[in-house]
Formats: C-alpha cells, structure tokens, sequence
C-alpha cells in the first residue's frame, strides 16, 4: 500500500471504545505508522489518537424511555456521521458493536465504494437469528468474538471472520494474589471468596440478598474467610449499602488492577452471569454462576432463546463445566454448597476443564485485537486491488 491508509472508525459504548483503542494500536503498529483515523470513539480512543467528531457518550443511551427524549439528537449525529464518511473517503468504515446507531450510519453509505466492516457480531446463535440476513444487508465484513459464529452469516452471503475474544487481552490473568492478600491482612491460608453481584444497579438489588445469605452459610463452616467485592465507581454506594450486613468484613474495591489481584488471590467465585465469569476462568478461580429476573421476564426470555447455558465457556463446551443457578436455584442454600465444591476437589476440576474453551477464544494465540486489525488491512488490501 504506497498511499496512506485512512480508515474511519465508530465505537458508540465503553465496551466499543476498548475494542477501537486496542484495535487503533494495532493497525497502527502493523501498518508501520502510514495510517490516519477519523470517528467516534471514546477515551481510550481519543488516548490513541482519535479526534472524535463528537462525545461518543452522546450514544450511550439504553431503554426506550431514555432513548426518546435523545432521539432527535441521535438522528442527527447518524447524519453527521454519514456526512463525515462521504467527507473522508475513507479505505474502510469500521464500526464495532452499537448495532443501532453503527447500523444505521453503514445503510446511509451503503452505495459507496467502502468497505463496511462490523466487529462484534450480534448474538444470532442464542436468540432472534434472522438479525443476520439484516446485518448481511448493511456490512460487507464481520469480525467475530466466538469460534462458533462466522457460519451463522457466511450461510446468508456475509464474509465473517473468527478474530478471538477481548477478554483473552484484559489482564485478568495477570493478578497478584500474595500482594492483595498483604495490602488487605488477608492472611495466606484465609479461603477468600470473591463476589460479583452484578454490572447493574437492577442485577446488585436483585441478588445482594441471595449472596449475603450464602455468605452467611459458608461462613458458619469456614469461619476465617473472607468475601471481597470489586464493583466499579457509579455502583460503588449501592454496593457498599447493600452489603453492610454481610459477614466476613467485605473488601469492596473499585478498578481492573484491583478486581484482577483480588481474583488472583480468591479460592472461589459467586458471579452474575455475565463477561466477568470469562475473567474469573481466565483468572483460573472457580467459579458459581448465579442470576435471577422478574418470572415474566424470564417466562418470555426462555421461549425466545436457542441455547441451553448463559456461560460462555458451558456454551462452548455444550456442557456444564461451570454451576449456573438461575431463577428458583439462585437459593442461599444452593449457592453456599455449590460454592463450598468449588473450595475442593471440584474448583480445581473446572479450572483445568475450562482451559479447552479459553484456547478457543484465543488464549496462548495472537491477541485479538492484532488479529481483527490484520483482518482489516487484509479487507483494505483486497478493496484496492
């Protein structure tokens, strides 16, 4: 490639704007510097570089109630956003997850002669799979997260590329138990439990009770042990209100670095289902998944979905290595003796029966982000020729 490669990028959410930052180092590395950027991202894009046309936060708005009252303003940053792509001509338009502001952007330069490449391809596999005849419409590419997805959408005409799983680049495995332990008087043979009652206010309200409870019954017959609880600054209060009655003296903790050493340095888990249960087996902590909803919402949930698990590792397995105790099961007591297995001989059974899965999602291979990036440059290559 003589000319400079211009590619225009779109993250619209936090989890975005990691996968555009990490993705943005990598181009950059692999094309030798003879690369420029234009888009919307957030702070770790903008930490890399990016001038974004405008607060990628303006986009991180969830729910139909909240939405509406935005909505004249999403519409127009869709247009504005539309309108800088025309501007730019760029070799490649590279959106990442944010389906409904990215997709809406790709169908307004649909008739140009630009590469439109997706990173993150929607859950087709667990429910609503006729998104992927939609998404074939709007992008030329997909870069995908999981081993299993590309043939959901090479079967309706979208090119789609395995690249591996962020969580193989978060750190997660790279925690220091020994110094969590000291910083904390956390002493070495103390069992410690790390507990993770969700991401969301709802998720924390819905199953802090649970969690205390189990805590309460496993504290009774290892009375040492301590809980530590890493949540991130807008739950924190929530956090600490809700586990004032905890045994144990809870840690609660705020930031990755912290969340990862306080892993390092746990015999066990109880986690909402969610990507933190990817850490926790990338951390190598075994781990109980629990999680419950409002009945409806679940009555309607189940007739919807395709897959037996909510684990990524059980789902890509076809099997439970990982304990999920959902709606009924997600009891005090159930939690308190699955999680006392994972203090045995069972913790450590899970901890090497997860490894298969993570090796599928890209551990010990070339990072995820350098693998979407290459497949970029690849995408751009084939374009120009």
């Amino acid at each position: 490639m003589s000319r400079p490669i211009s590619i225009f990028i779109v993250a619209g959410e936090p989890s975005g704007d990691v996968l555009g930052a990490r993705m943005i180092a990598a181009l950059r590395d692999l094309a030798g510097g003879k690369i420029e950027f234009h888009g919307v991202g957030g702070e770790m894009m903008r930490a890399q570089g990016l001038k974004s046309l405008f607060p990628m936060e303006e986009l991180s708005v969830m729910g139909i109630a909240e939405i509406l009252p935005h909505l004249p303003r999403l519409l127009r940053r869709i247009r504005e956003t539309a309108a800088a792509v025309d501007k730019v001509a760029p070799d490649a338009l590279v959106t990442i997850d944010s389906p409904d502001f990215t997709r809406r952007v790709a169908r307004r330069v649909a008739d140009r002669n630009i590469p439109r490449v997706h990173y993150v391809a929607p859950t087709v596999w667990a429910w609503r799979p006729w998104r992927a005849k939609g998404f074939a419409r709007d992008f030329t590419h997909l870069l995908a997260l999981l081993p299993f997805e590309p043939p959901w959408f090479e079967r309706v005409g979208l090119s789609c590329e395995f690249t591996g799983h962020p969580i193989i680049e978060s750190g997660a495995d790279q925690g220091d138990g020994a110094a969590f332990r000291l910083r904390h008087g956390i002493p070495p043979d103390a069992p410690v439990i790390c507990v993770l009652p969700g991401s969301r206010r709802g998720e924390v309200s819905r199953l802090a009770g649970d969690f205390g409870a189990a805590l309460t019954l496993l504290i009774a017959r290892y009375p040492d042990l301590r809980p530590v609880v890493p949540t991130v600054e807008a739950l924190a209060p929530i956090v600490r209100e809700l586990t004032e009655g905890w045994p144990g003296s809870p840690i609660i903790l705020q930031g990755a670095s912290e969340k990862y050493d306080a892993m390092a340095a746990s015999n066990a888990a109880l986690a909402a289902s969610g990507t933190v249960a990817l850490e926790l087996a990338l951390a190598r902590v075994p781990t109980v998944i629990a999680y419950r909803v409002a009945p409806i919402t679940h009555f309607m949930v189940r007739r919807l979905l395709s897959i037996d698990y909510g684990n990524l590792v059980n789902i890509i397995e076809n099997r439970e290595i990982v304990p999920e105790l959902i709606q009924g099961d997600c009891r005090p007591d159930r939690l308190a003796d699955t999680l006392e297995r994972m203090l045995g001989p069972d913790g450590a059974a899970q901890v090497e029966a997860v490894q298969p899965a993570l090796s599928q999602l890209g551990l010990d291979g070339e990072a995820p982000s350098r693998r979407a990036a290459q497949a970029v440059l690849d995408i751009i290559a084939a374009s120009r020729t």
